[in-house]
């Protein structure tokens, strides 16, 4: 009988000890009020048990706390820049990225048998995104950098050598703010009128410039002008290019253009412009980024990172 007495004895302290370490955690993982004041905090097991790790308490509040700052300086930075209204936030990235197929009718022969890079203008996607696209390189304004910096503006270069490199250092700086630079060939020469050994020159060429000033050998390439040919693409992907993204719409410092008959963008339009000033234009690189954020935000769309979706 005794012995039964000091078994049941036993079996309650058990218990409790189970009791009382998952009240210790449930707290922690509910309010953070385990010990550090909400901070990561490991609760003391049981007999023969793992320690209990419970989660940061305020991780939670201390994002969205950043986010809203962040937000607020961009909304400041906006009117600072002179916008009508501060441009939308993007969606996350998705996890899984969408499957590119070239867009009808901007197929070359043989394209799937040869596993050729696919010419595109709009990324598969139902959210109202579209992705800015620059070319060239001719016009290097430093207030265009800040500007898309402090507005949190992403886009994507493609330069062409014959123009970056008057100033590699500016495209540098570009990329530390996480700008991918992509291949736009050395000359920027008319591709169907060059053999394949030709284009191949120019594409190959680009992709050891970029890769000797900036690192990394791009994936991405546009053919000048939007015109190529099966060589084109052949020449592309022997020097190791995935995709041929050109455009479907295009923003000037004065206006848009577009590809489609309903002059409209859509979600996962690709839009386009170019690295150009007063020589060129009636204004400057920033006009034309509030053109563009003027038309796109008052169409309800938020300007996303192509890199992000291929």
């Amino acid at each position: 009988m005794q012995l039964v007495r000091q078994n049941e004895k036993s079996r309650r302290r058990w218990t409790a000890r189970r009791l009382s370490v998952a009240v210790l955690a449930a707290c922690a993982l509910a309010s953070g009020c385990a010990a550090g004041g909400g901070d990561a905090t490991t609760v003391r097991p049981a007999p023969g048990q793992q320690p209990l790790k419970a989660p940061p308490a305020r991780a939670l509040d201390s994002y969205a706390t950043r986010l809203k700052a962040e937000r607020a300086r961009v909304v400041t930075a906006a009117k600072r820049w002179g916008l009508a209204a501060p441009p939308l936030a993007a969606p996350a990235p998705p996890a899984r990225k969408p499957h590119i197929e070239p867009r009808k009718g901007f197929e070359v022969d043989d394209q799937k048998e040869l596993g050729l890079p696919p010419v595109f203008t709009t990324i598969p996607t139902k959210k109202k995104i579209v992705f800015l696209t620059i070319d060239d390189g001719a016009e290097k304004d430093p207030a265009f950098v800040r500007m898309m910096s402090e507005l949190k503006i992403p886009y994507t270069a493609f330069l062409s050598d014959y123009l970056a490199k008057e100033d590699y250092g500016y495209f540098t700086t570009m990329q530390r703010a996480g700008v991918g630079l992509n291949n736009h060939t050395l000359h920027h020469p008319y591709l169907p009128g060059l053999s394949y050994a030709g284009q191949k020159r120019e594409i190959c060429g680009m992709q050891d410039v970029i890769e000797k000033h900036y690192g990394k050998r791009p994936t991405l390439f546009r053919p000048p002008y939007g015109n190529y040919n099966q060589d084109t693409l052949k020449a592309a992907k022997s020097c190791g290019v995935k995709y041929a993204p050109i455009w479907n719409a295009e923003v000037f410092v004065d206006r848009m253009d577009y590809r489609e008959w309903d002059r409209d963008i859509h979600p996962g339009d690709i839009i386009l412009t170019h690295f150009r000033g007063r020589e060129d234009w009636k204004g400057t690189m920033p006009d034309m980024i509030r053109t563009f954020m003027k038309y796109v935000t008052g169409k309800g769309y938020a300007v996303a990172r192509l890199e992000d979706y291929l």
